[in-house]
C-alpha cells in the first residue's frame, strides 16, 4: 500500500546543487514553501544565490551534522564523487533517512552503496529530464514536471521506504517507474546514451567530410541541426556516463552497427520495398512514442489542423501567449492517423489546457483530437 507524504513535514538535504538538484529543491519549494532544505556544494555563490531566492533554509559549508534532520538526502555530484560523498553523507545521517541520487548511471553507485554498507539507506533515482545548459542557474521549478522519474531501490531497503519515496516523486509533478538497477543502465543506454555517442559521430562525419570551403557546414539546416542537438551538451558529463556505462553503450552501439549494414544492404541492392519498410517501420514506431506515458499518466495535450503558410505557428503560439497559456511541447506530427501534418501542443496542466481548448476553438481552430 502506498504511503502518503506530507511534503511540508519532510526535510530534504542537497549535496550538490546543479541543473537537476537545483530544479528538484525549486519544485519542492514551489509546492510546500515550509519544506526545509539543507544544501551544500562545491561552489559557495551558489548557495547563497539559493538562499537568497528562498529555495534553501540552511547553507553548509561541508557535510556535517545540519544533515542529521534529513528526511532524503539527494547526492547530485558527479558521478566520479559518489564514492567519497557516499561515505561522508553516512556519517552524518539520522537512522532512517534514506539517501538517493539523480545519475544516469546507476550499477556503479549501487556497487559503492553495497560495499560501504548503505543498503538499508539508498533508493536510486534518476530523473528523466535535462537541458544542454548545466548549472544551478538553468534549474527552474517545471523541469521535472510529467517527466518519468526512475527508481531503483537497493535489494534491502524497506517497502514502505521505497513506498514513501515512489509518492514523493508523484508529489513533485514527475512519473516514478520502478526497476533493477542493472536493467536501467541497459535501457537508458539504447535510449540516451547511444543516442548521444551517435549524434556526436555524425558531426564527426560532417567535420571529417567537409571540403576546404566548409560547404557542408554552411548548407547544415533544421534536419541535421535537430538530428545532432544533443551533442552540444556537456562534454564532461559524457566522458563521466560512457566510461560508467561503457558495457551496455558497446552492446547498443554493436546492433546499431548491425541496423546500418542492413540498411547499406538494401540500399546497394535497390530493393525498393524494403527501403520503403526501413523508412516507413521507423517512422510509425516514432509516432507512437509517448503513448505509453498517456497511457499510465495524465496528458494535457490536443492535435491542432493549422495552415501551411510562412508564421503560422508564430501566430498560433502568440495568441496562446497574449493569453497567458504556457506551452509545455510544441512540434508537427506526420503519421498515418494525421497524413496531412498537425500540430501537437501539450500544456504543464489541466488549467492551461482547458483555457488553450476553449480560446482556439473560439478563433476557429480545428481541433482534430485532444486528451
Amino acid at each position: 500500500m502506498t504511503i502518503s507524504v506530507n511534503l511540508n513535514n519532510l526535510c530534504l538535504g542537497f549535496a550538490g546543487l546543479g541543473l537537476i538538484g537545483g530544479s528538484i529543491a525549486k519544485t519542492v519549494k514551489r509546492i510546500s514553501p515550509s519544506t526545509r532544505i539543507i544544501a551544500y556544494n562545491r561552489t559557495h555563490s551558489v548557495l547563497e544565490a539559493a538562499r537568497a531566492e528562498g529555495i534553501i533554509d540552511v547553507v553548509c559549508n561541508e557535510i556535517n551534522d545540519n544533515f542529521k534532520e534529513c528526511d532524503y538526502i539527494f547526492l547530485c555530484m558527479p558521478v566520479d564523487y559518489n564514492s567519497t560523498y557516499l561515505d561522508l553523507i553516512s556519517k552524518h545521517m539520522k537512522k532512517n533517512c534514506i539517501i538517493t541520487d539523480v545519475g544516469s548511471v546507476k550499477t556503479s553507485i549501487h556497487e559503492t552503496v553495497i560495499k560501504l554498507g548503505l543498503e538499508d539507506n539508498f533508493i536510486g533515482g534518476h530523473p528523466m529530464a535535462g537541458s544542454e545548459k548545466t548549472g544551478y542557474e538553468a534549474a527552474t521549478d517545471r523541469l521535472l514536471e510529467n517527466a518519468y522519474y526512475l527508481i531503483t531501490p537497493s535489494a534491502t531497503v524497506s517497502k514502505t521506504a521505497i513506498d514513501n519515496f515512489y509518492q514523493f516523486a508523484k508529489e513533485i509533478g514527475t512519473i516514478p517507474l520502478i526497476l533493477d538497477y542493472k536493467k536501467h543502465d541497459y535501457y537508458v543506454s539504447a535510449i540516451s546514451h547511444a543516442p548521444h555517442v551517435i549524434a556526436a559521430s555524425l558531426v564527426h562525419l560532417v567535420k571529417d567530410s567537409d571540403n576546404d570551403e566548409q560547404i557542408m557546414k554552411t548548407i547544415a539546416a533544421g534536419g541535421f541541426k535537430d538530428t545532432t542537438r544533443i551533442s552540444a551538451s556537456s562534454p564532461v558529463m559524457w566522458q563521466q556516463i560512457c566510461m560508467n556505462n561503457s558495457e551496455n553503450v558497446c552492446k547498443v552501439l554493436d546492433r546499431y552497427i548491425d541496423v546500418l549494414k542492413n540498411a547499406k544492404t538494401i540500399f546497394e541492392t535497390k530493393d525498393a520495398d524494403k527501403i520503403y519498410d526501413f523508412f516507413d517501420e521507423a517512422r510509425e514506431y516514432r509516432s507512437t512514442l509517448g503513448q505509453q506515458r498517456q497511457n499510465t499518466h495524465e496528458s494535457y495535450s490536443l492535435y491542432c489542423d493549422i495552415a501551411d503558410e510562412t508564421g503560422a505557428i508564430a501566430i498560433f503560439a502568440t495568441l496562446l501567449a497574449a493569453n497567458q497559456i504556457s506551452i509545455k511541447n510544441i512540434g508537427i506530427i506526420h503519421n498515418r492517423e494525421f497524413e496531412q501534418g498537425v500540430l501537437h501542443v501539450e500544456f504543464y496542466n489541466s488549467s492551461e489546457y482547458t483555457k488553450a481548448l476553449t480560446l482556439l476553438t473560439d478563433k476557429g481552430y480545428s481541433i482534430i483530437k485532444h486528451s
